[in-house]
C-alpha cells in the first residue's frame, strides 16, 4: 500500500469506526497509542522507512484523528504557559509573560469545535447552542474557557491556561526577583503565626502559583481545607481535602458553587480554609470563618492594588444579599484580613509582587493599612513601618 497522509486519515477514521475495542472509554493517552498502532500496522517497515521522519508523520496524522490538532504540540512545549485560539486560523501563545503569534492553525472552524469536543467530552461538560461557554478542568489540571460562535464574535474561541506542574519555591522567586529575602521571611512569619493572607492581583499575575508556595509551608500537622472553582492547587500535605465547585447540568440542576462548599467546609474541622479564588457572595462566608476560630486561612482575588481588594472585598459581601451597614462590613474585613499581598506583571512580562501590606484596623471609617514592603526601582524593600505582630 503506498503511502500518503490522505490514505492515512481515511483508513485511521475507517479503522476506528469499526474497531471491536470501545474506544469511547479509552483515555487520550490510550487513543493516541491505538491509533499510532494501527497506522503502523497498515504499512510495511520498507514503506515506513522509506517516509522522511516517519514518526513525526504518524503523529500529525493523529493528532488530526483523534488528538488536538495544532495544539499539541503547543500542550507538550514546557516554555508555553497559556495558549489562546481567537479563531481557528489565529492562536497565540504566552511564553514567559510574553504573548506571540504562532504559525500553528485549525484547517476549518468545525475543526476547532471537534478539538474543542474531544478535550471537553471526557470531563463531563458540553457546548452547543443551548450551552455556548464553557469553563472546566483537564485531567492534568490546566484549565480551558471555550465560547462557541456567534456569542464570540469572530468564530469559536479556546483558551488554555496550561497547569505548571513544578512548584516554585522561595528562593526561586527571591532569584527571580519577584521577592526579597526579607519579604520571604514576612511571609513565612505570616504563615507560621496563622495570619489571615490575601493575595490579589490582575488575571495571569501568578496568584495561584504564589498561594500554593504559601500554603506549602503550612505545618503538616494542620488540616487544611481547598475550595476551588477548578482545582488548580497542588499541595503536598498530609492532611488535606481538596473540594471543587460544579456547574449545573444541562438540565440547570446539581450546580455547586464556592459558597455551598465553604459552608460544608466549616463542619469538616478545618484548621485553615484555602479559597482558590474569592469572586462573589462566598466573602461573607470566607470572612466569617476567618474570625471564627480559622486563622491562617488564605485567598485570592483579582484587585489592582491592596486599597482595591478592600473595596472589591466590601462589593463582594453586599453581593450575597445580607442587609448589613457598610460600616459593620468593614469591621468585618478589619478584623479577618491581617496580610495583603499584591501582585502585578510588568511590561517585560515578569510576575512581582509590588506590596505587602498590613490592616491594622479602622479609623474614621477607613479600613487602615500599613505598607510593609514596596518596589521601587525594580527591587521589593522594607519601608521600615513596625510589624503589628512580626
Amino acid at each position: 500500500m503506498v503511502f500518503n497522509k490522505e490514505t492515512a486519515h481515511q483508513l485511521l477514521r475507517q479503522a476506528l469506526q469499526r474497531s471491536e475495542r470501545n474506544i469511547e472509554q479509552m483515555n487520550h493517552a490510550q487513543l493516541v497509542s491505538y491509533a499510532t498502532k494501527l497506522i503502523n500496522d497498515n504499512w510495511s517497515t520498507q514503506a515506513q522507512q522509506e517516509t522522511p521522519d516517519w514518526a513525526a508523520t504518524v503523529n500529525d496524522i493523529v493528532n488530526d484523528c483523534v488528538g488536538f490538532g495544532p495544539l499539541s504540540s503547543l500542550l507538550e512545549e514546557p516554555s508555553v504557559s497559556e495558549i489562546m485560539v481567537n479563531q481557528f486560523d489565529v492562536i497565540y501563545v504566552e511564553r514567559d509573560g510574553r504573548l506571540t503569534r504562532t504559525d500553528k492553525v485549525f484547517k476549518s472552524e468545525a475543526e476547532l469545535i471537534q478539538v474543542i469536543d474531544r478535550i471537553i467530552t471526557p470531563l463531563g461538560r458540553r457546548l452547543d447552542s443551548s450551552q455556548p461557554m464553557v469553563d472546566a478542568r483537564m485531567p492534568d489540571g490546566s484549565r480551558i474557557n471555550a465560547v462557541l460562535a456567534p456569542v464570540a464574535l469572530n468564530g469559536s474561541c479556546l483558551t488554555v491556561r496550561k497547569f505548571l506542574t513544578k512548584q516554585l519555591h522561595f528562593d526561586q522567586l527571591v532569584t527571580q526577583g519577584s521577592l526579597s529575602e526579607a519579604a520571604v521571611n514576612y511571609l513565612q512569619q505570616a504563615i507560621t503565626k496563622r495570619r489571615n493572607i490575601l493575595i490579589a492581583g490582575g488575571t495571569g499575575t501568578g496568584k495561584t502559583t504564589l498561594l500554593n508556595t504559601l500554603a506549602s509551608h503550612i505545618d503538616s500537622a494542620q488540616r487544611l481545607v481547598t475550595i476551588e472553582d477548578a482545582a488548580e492547587l497542588k499541595l503536598s500535605h498530609g492532611n488535606l481535602i481538596a473540594l471543587e465547585a460544579r456547574p449545573a447540568n444541562a438540565e440547570g440542576r446539581g450546580a455547586i458553587a464556592i459558597r455551598d462548599l465553604l459552608v460544608n467546609a466549616l463542619r469538616m474541622r478545618p484548621d485553615r480554609i484555602i479559597i482558590g479564588e474569592c469572586r462573589g457572595a462566598e466573602a461573607i462566608d470566607m470572612l466569617q470563618a476567618m474570625n471564627t476560630g480559622h486563622e491562617g486561612s488564605l485567598t485570592t482575588l483579582h484587585a489592582n492594588t491592596a486599597r482595591d481588594a478592600l473595596q472589591r472585598l466590601e462589593v463582594m459581601v453586599l453581593m450575597a444579599g445580607f442587609d448589613m451597614p457598610l460600616m459593620a462590613i468593614r469591621q468585618q474585613i478589619a478584623s479577618a484580613i491581617d496580610v495583603i499581598v499584591q501582585i502585578q506583571r510588568q511590561s517585560d512580562g515578569r510576575r512581582v509582587v509590588s506590596e505587602i501590606c498590613e490592616v491594622t484596623g479602622i479609623d474614621a471609617q477607613v479600613i487602615q493599612l500599613s505598607q510593609m514592603f514596596v518596589r521601587r526601582e525594580a527591587r521589593l524593600e522594607a519601608t521600615g513601618v513596625l510589624s503589628e505582630w512580626h
